[in-house]
């Protein structure tokens, strides 16, 4: 097994755990044989001592089986009905499930406004924190009876990752229904080869994984690759793995090397630098001129008005800006210190002349070094 693999899962005391739409549902609707499965195993992780957060789909895919459903409405609001009938059923199997160990669960339902919102995202952290500190088991799921496409998350490998990021989990854990990433279909072509370590996602292992589709998920392979990238460059692991295998987490944490493991980069960031590089959505962009984004990217500074050479939307004191060099490449995602008016204003002018041209100064930086995250 990759050593740093192993002293990963052997160090890790907050684990995520997502379980997808192709693990959880038979043809009959929810496979209660895989839930009781996973029970187990998350139970007698906690009685290890580790913390879980389970990531759940299943709702949708469990309405359409329970409403008889040959395929998935296209309508929001049949979608949304169909989520709110299959979640009753889900969260029931689970009660079940972890009351035979003796563990309580509590239900979470998130959009991306919950992630994105500064004070609704440390609420939500607040929360988990406190379930975990009462040893309940918390089962999150997007929240698909109310939202919108604007305020969806995309699918559960992108959340799971958000809550992997937001609760500073040590690694993530993707349960679905093959062995691992693979460099092509495994269902297909038998000459498919796992991937049992992953160093970088580039371009070709994307196009690799979006070829192998999931039969009941939004997701498919793209989307978990996709998740491990974000993780990845935040300094945290994943492993994919299959989750119809009963005793998968049991052989994961015995050290037995199945699945993919993702490796991240060395350094950890921050929690307010994870929720500004992968949580907030751009409110507008700063164009800035070569000396201002050699000093962002190489040098580590913060950004400056006499660097700025065009601002891009309206956006007020405090919103999350894309900044981008004279190519056009976006470098970096941060928050301002100004306004958008104020900035046009001010681009192109030194620190000192700041005061002069707006009647104020609250800082000397457009945007901090400490709300900077480089892309």
């Amino acid at each position: 097994m990759n050593n740093n693999r192993l002293q990963i899962l052997n160090n890790a005391r907050r684990v995520v755990i997502k379980a997808g739409s192709g693990v959880l549902t038979g043809r009959s609707g929810l496979n209660a044989t895989t839930v009781k499965a996973i029970s187990r195993g998350i139970s007698a992780l906690m009685d290890r001592g580790l913390e879980v957060i389970y990531v759940s789909s299943g709702a949708m895919a469990a309405g359409e089986k329970k409403l008889g459903l040959s395929m998935r409405p296209t309508a929001l609001p049949q979608r949304q009905a169909v989520a709110a009938t299959g979640q009753a059923g889900l969260m029931m199997e689970y009660e079940k499930a972890f009351g035979r160990f003796g563990r309580k669960v509590a239900q979470i339902l998130l959009t991306s406004d919950d992630l994105t919102n500064r004070k609704r995202y440390l609420n939500a952290r607040n929360t988990i924190n406190t379930l975990l500190s009462w040893k309940v088991v918390p089962i999150i799921n997007e929240n698909d009876t109310v939202a919108t496409e604007e305020i969806k998350l995309g699918d559960n490998d992108n959340l799971a990752a958000m809550i992997t990021l937001l609760m500073d989990a040590d690694i993530l854990i993707n349960l679905t229904d093959i062995d691992g990433l693979y460099d092509m279909d495994p269902r297909r072509d038998n000459t498919a080869r796992r991937l049992d370590y992953v160093s970088t996602v580039s371009l070709k292992l994307e196009q690799a994984a979006g070829e192998i589709p999931g039969p009941l998920g939004r997701g498919g392979m793209l989307s978990k690759v996709k998740a491990a990238k974000k993780l990845m460059a935040a300094g945290v692991p994943m492993i994919i793995a299959n989750g119809l295998n009963r005793n998968i987490l049991f052989d994961l944490f015995e050290g037995i090397e199945t699945g993919t493991f993702f490796e991240p980069k060395p350094h950890k960031m921050s929690c307010r630098k994870r929720w500004i590089a992968f949580s907030v959505k751009a409110k507008g962009e700063i164009m800035v001129d070569e000396g201002a984004a050699v000093a962002v990217t190489d040098r580590g500074k913060s950004l400056l008005s006499s660097g700025i050479t065009a601002v891009k939307g309206d956006f007020d004191v405090g919103s999350p800006v894309t900044v981008k060099d004279r190519a056009g490449k976006v470098i970096a995602t941060g928050l301002v210190n100004y306004s958008a008016k104020d900035i046009r204003s001010i681009m192109g002018l030194k620190s000192g002349q700041i005061e002069n041209k707006l009647g104020y100064k609250h800082y000397d930086e457009i945007i901090h070094r400490n709300n900077l995250v480089l892309c």
